[in-house]
């Protein structure tokens, strides 16, 4: 369907003019020759491209187009509003794009220009769809990200946790560190019989040994310096409920002695104390290490890797998420407006969500939720999230754009679009090597030698 577009100027010979080769051109378009032509047109076609001049009448001076400007982004704000103006006035320019306006334009126009400019506000347009079509249609918890996306591996471990989760069964979360561990282990929770009682967590790496006993069991008045009184641990605290004990494999040896008791015995035994504790608790935990390698190595037990191992979750890397960068990128954004005074109209320009989408993200969510904070504030006073605003590591990882070259050598241009092209092949097939490579028409060997060469052998 063609898009509508309004176009708003006094000069009939410019409208008549404009109108033809916006519309030879596949636009809709529709035109007025004043304000209050120019809002009843937008009641009642709701375009959602405005090419409009600030010198209207009867006032002709500016501040008439800058009003109309204003109340059309009132109603309705996505509106993606090309002001233009017979004077090179740069505060005036500043001020309307401030007041939300995509773009600010000098008259004589030149009409490539012009189509150029509205080629990018037609594609951000289609970009925001795609956003809110995806932040609509999937369920989000309001303490995460990790539970955001689309992607057949973030769907697949959904499904997983959902299918487990009104069992008894323990669950071990796997995944490299800032893939969204604790976010799925609320979400069991949330879906288990247990939701209404307590969730209860621990880093089991953040504790030494015995304040981690402490911690888990409880204490008796007495059993060390310092304890002054009975003191219960959080296995009781989450009586009835869910323990989640991150990162349990850098548990200490010993400990994991006593945490396999409480496991299979339903008990705890305070520290200093004489009498058992019963507890009714389901384990989940997390790890950022395979624990089977660390069963291998000698520094996790066995019988209790089984017993905590009902059923293992494995989150995918960011990298291998094809497809929810950008929705998770606009999640992070909504929820760090708040902290960042000024930002609520900000977004994503063309050109960052280009240099993200090459970027390797080894921080995965976490690294992206704060790459967005950073950009916010970077780009305070500005409409959109340049390029420049991203981190240097995000920048140069991204490599280089074949649309951003300009007049680079024909090999440069060639190599940026082979890059763009491996980076998409892996991310829409997980990172499979094997599948990217059927993909791309290449030998697994031949892409594996691509990858060094365009330095993509992190991904």
């Amino acid at each position: 369907m063609a898009e509508v577009l309004l176009l708003v100027d006094d000069d009939d010979a410019f409208r008549s003019v404009y109108r033809e080769l916006l519309g030879d051109i596949g636009y809709e378009v529709i035109d007025a020759g004043t304000a209050d032509a120019a809002r009843s047109a937008f009641t009642v076609r709701s375009p959602r491209l405005v090419v409009l001049d600030l010198m209207l009448p009867p006032s002709g001076r500016a501040d008439q187009g800058a009003a109309l400007c204003r109340q059309l982004l009132g109603e309705k704000p996505a509106t993606k509003i090309i002001v233009v103006s017979g004077s090179a006035d740069t505060q005036l320019a500043l001020r309307v794009v401030e007041q939300g306006a995509y773009d600010f334009m000098t008259k004589p126009i030149e009409p490539d220009v012009l189509i150029s400019v509205l080629g990018r506000a037609e594609a951000r347009l289609r970009l925001e769809d795609r956003v809110a079509e995806l932040e609509t249609s999937l369920a989000a918890p309001a303490d995460g990200s990790g539970l955001v996306g689309s992607s057949p591996a973030i769907r697949a471990a959904c499904e997983l946790a959902e299918r487990v989760a009104p069992s008894d069964l323990p669950v071990l979360i796997s995944g490299a560190t800032g893939t969204g561990k604790e976010v799925f282990a609320r979400h069991v929770h949330a879906c288990s019989r247990r939701g209404e009682a307590a969730l209860v967590a621990i880093n089991c790496g953040a504790l030494n040994a015995n304040l981690l006993e402490s911690a888990l069991f409880g204490h008796r008045k007495g059993a060390f310096t310092g304890a002054v009184r009975d003191q219960d641990g959080l296995f009781v605290a989450a009586h009835r409920g869910t323990l989640f004990l991150d990162e349990i494999g850098d548990m200490d040896p010993a400990l994991q002695v006593k945490l396999l008791r409480a496991v299979e015995a339903g008990e705890v035994m305070p520290v200093g104390a004489i009498t058992p504790v019963p507890v009714d608790v389901r384990i989940v935990s997390a790890t950022h290490r395979p624990l089977s390698q660390l069963v291998e190595e000698g520094r996790f037990r066995e019988d209790l890797y089984w017993r905590i191992r009902g059923v293992e979750i494995e989150l995918p890397r960011l990298a291998e998420r094809a497809g929810d960068l950008l929705v998770l990128a606009q999640h992070f954004l909504n929820q760090s407006r708040a902290l960042v005074p000024g930002s609520r109209s900000v977004v994503l320009s063309d050109e960052a969500v280009r240099a993200m989408e090459g970027y390797h993200w080894p921080g995965n969510l976490r690294e992206l939720r704060h790459e967005m904070q950073r950009a916010l504030v970077m780009a305070a006073g500005h409409h959109e999230i340049l390029a420049d605003h991203l981190s240097p590591s995000v920048r140069r990882d991204s490599g280089p754009d074949e649309l951003d070259l300009g007049r680079a050598p024909l090999e440069a241009k060639i190599a940026a679009l082979e890059r763009r092209e491996i980076v998409r092949a892996l991310e829409e097939t997980g990172g499979n090597k094997s599948q990217a490579a059927q993909r791309l028409g290449l030998s697994r060997q031949g892409l594996l030698n691509k990858i060094a060469r365009h330095g993509l052998s992190g991904r």
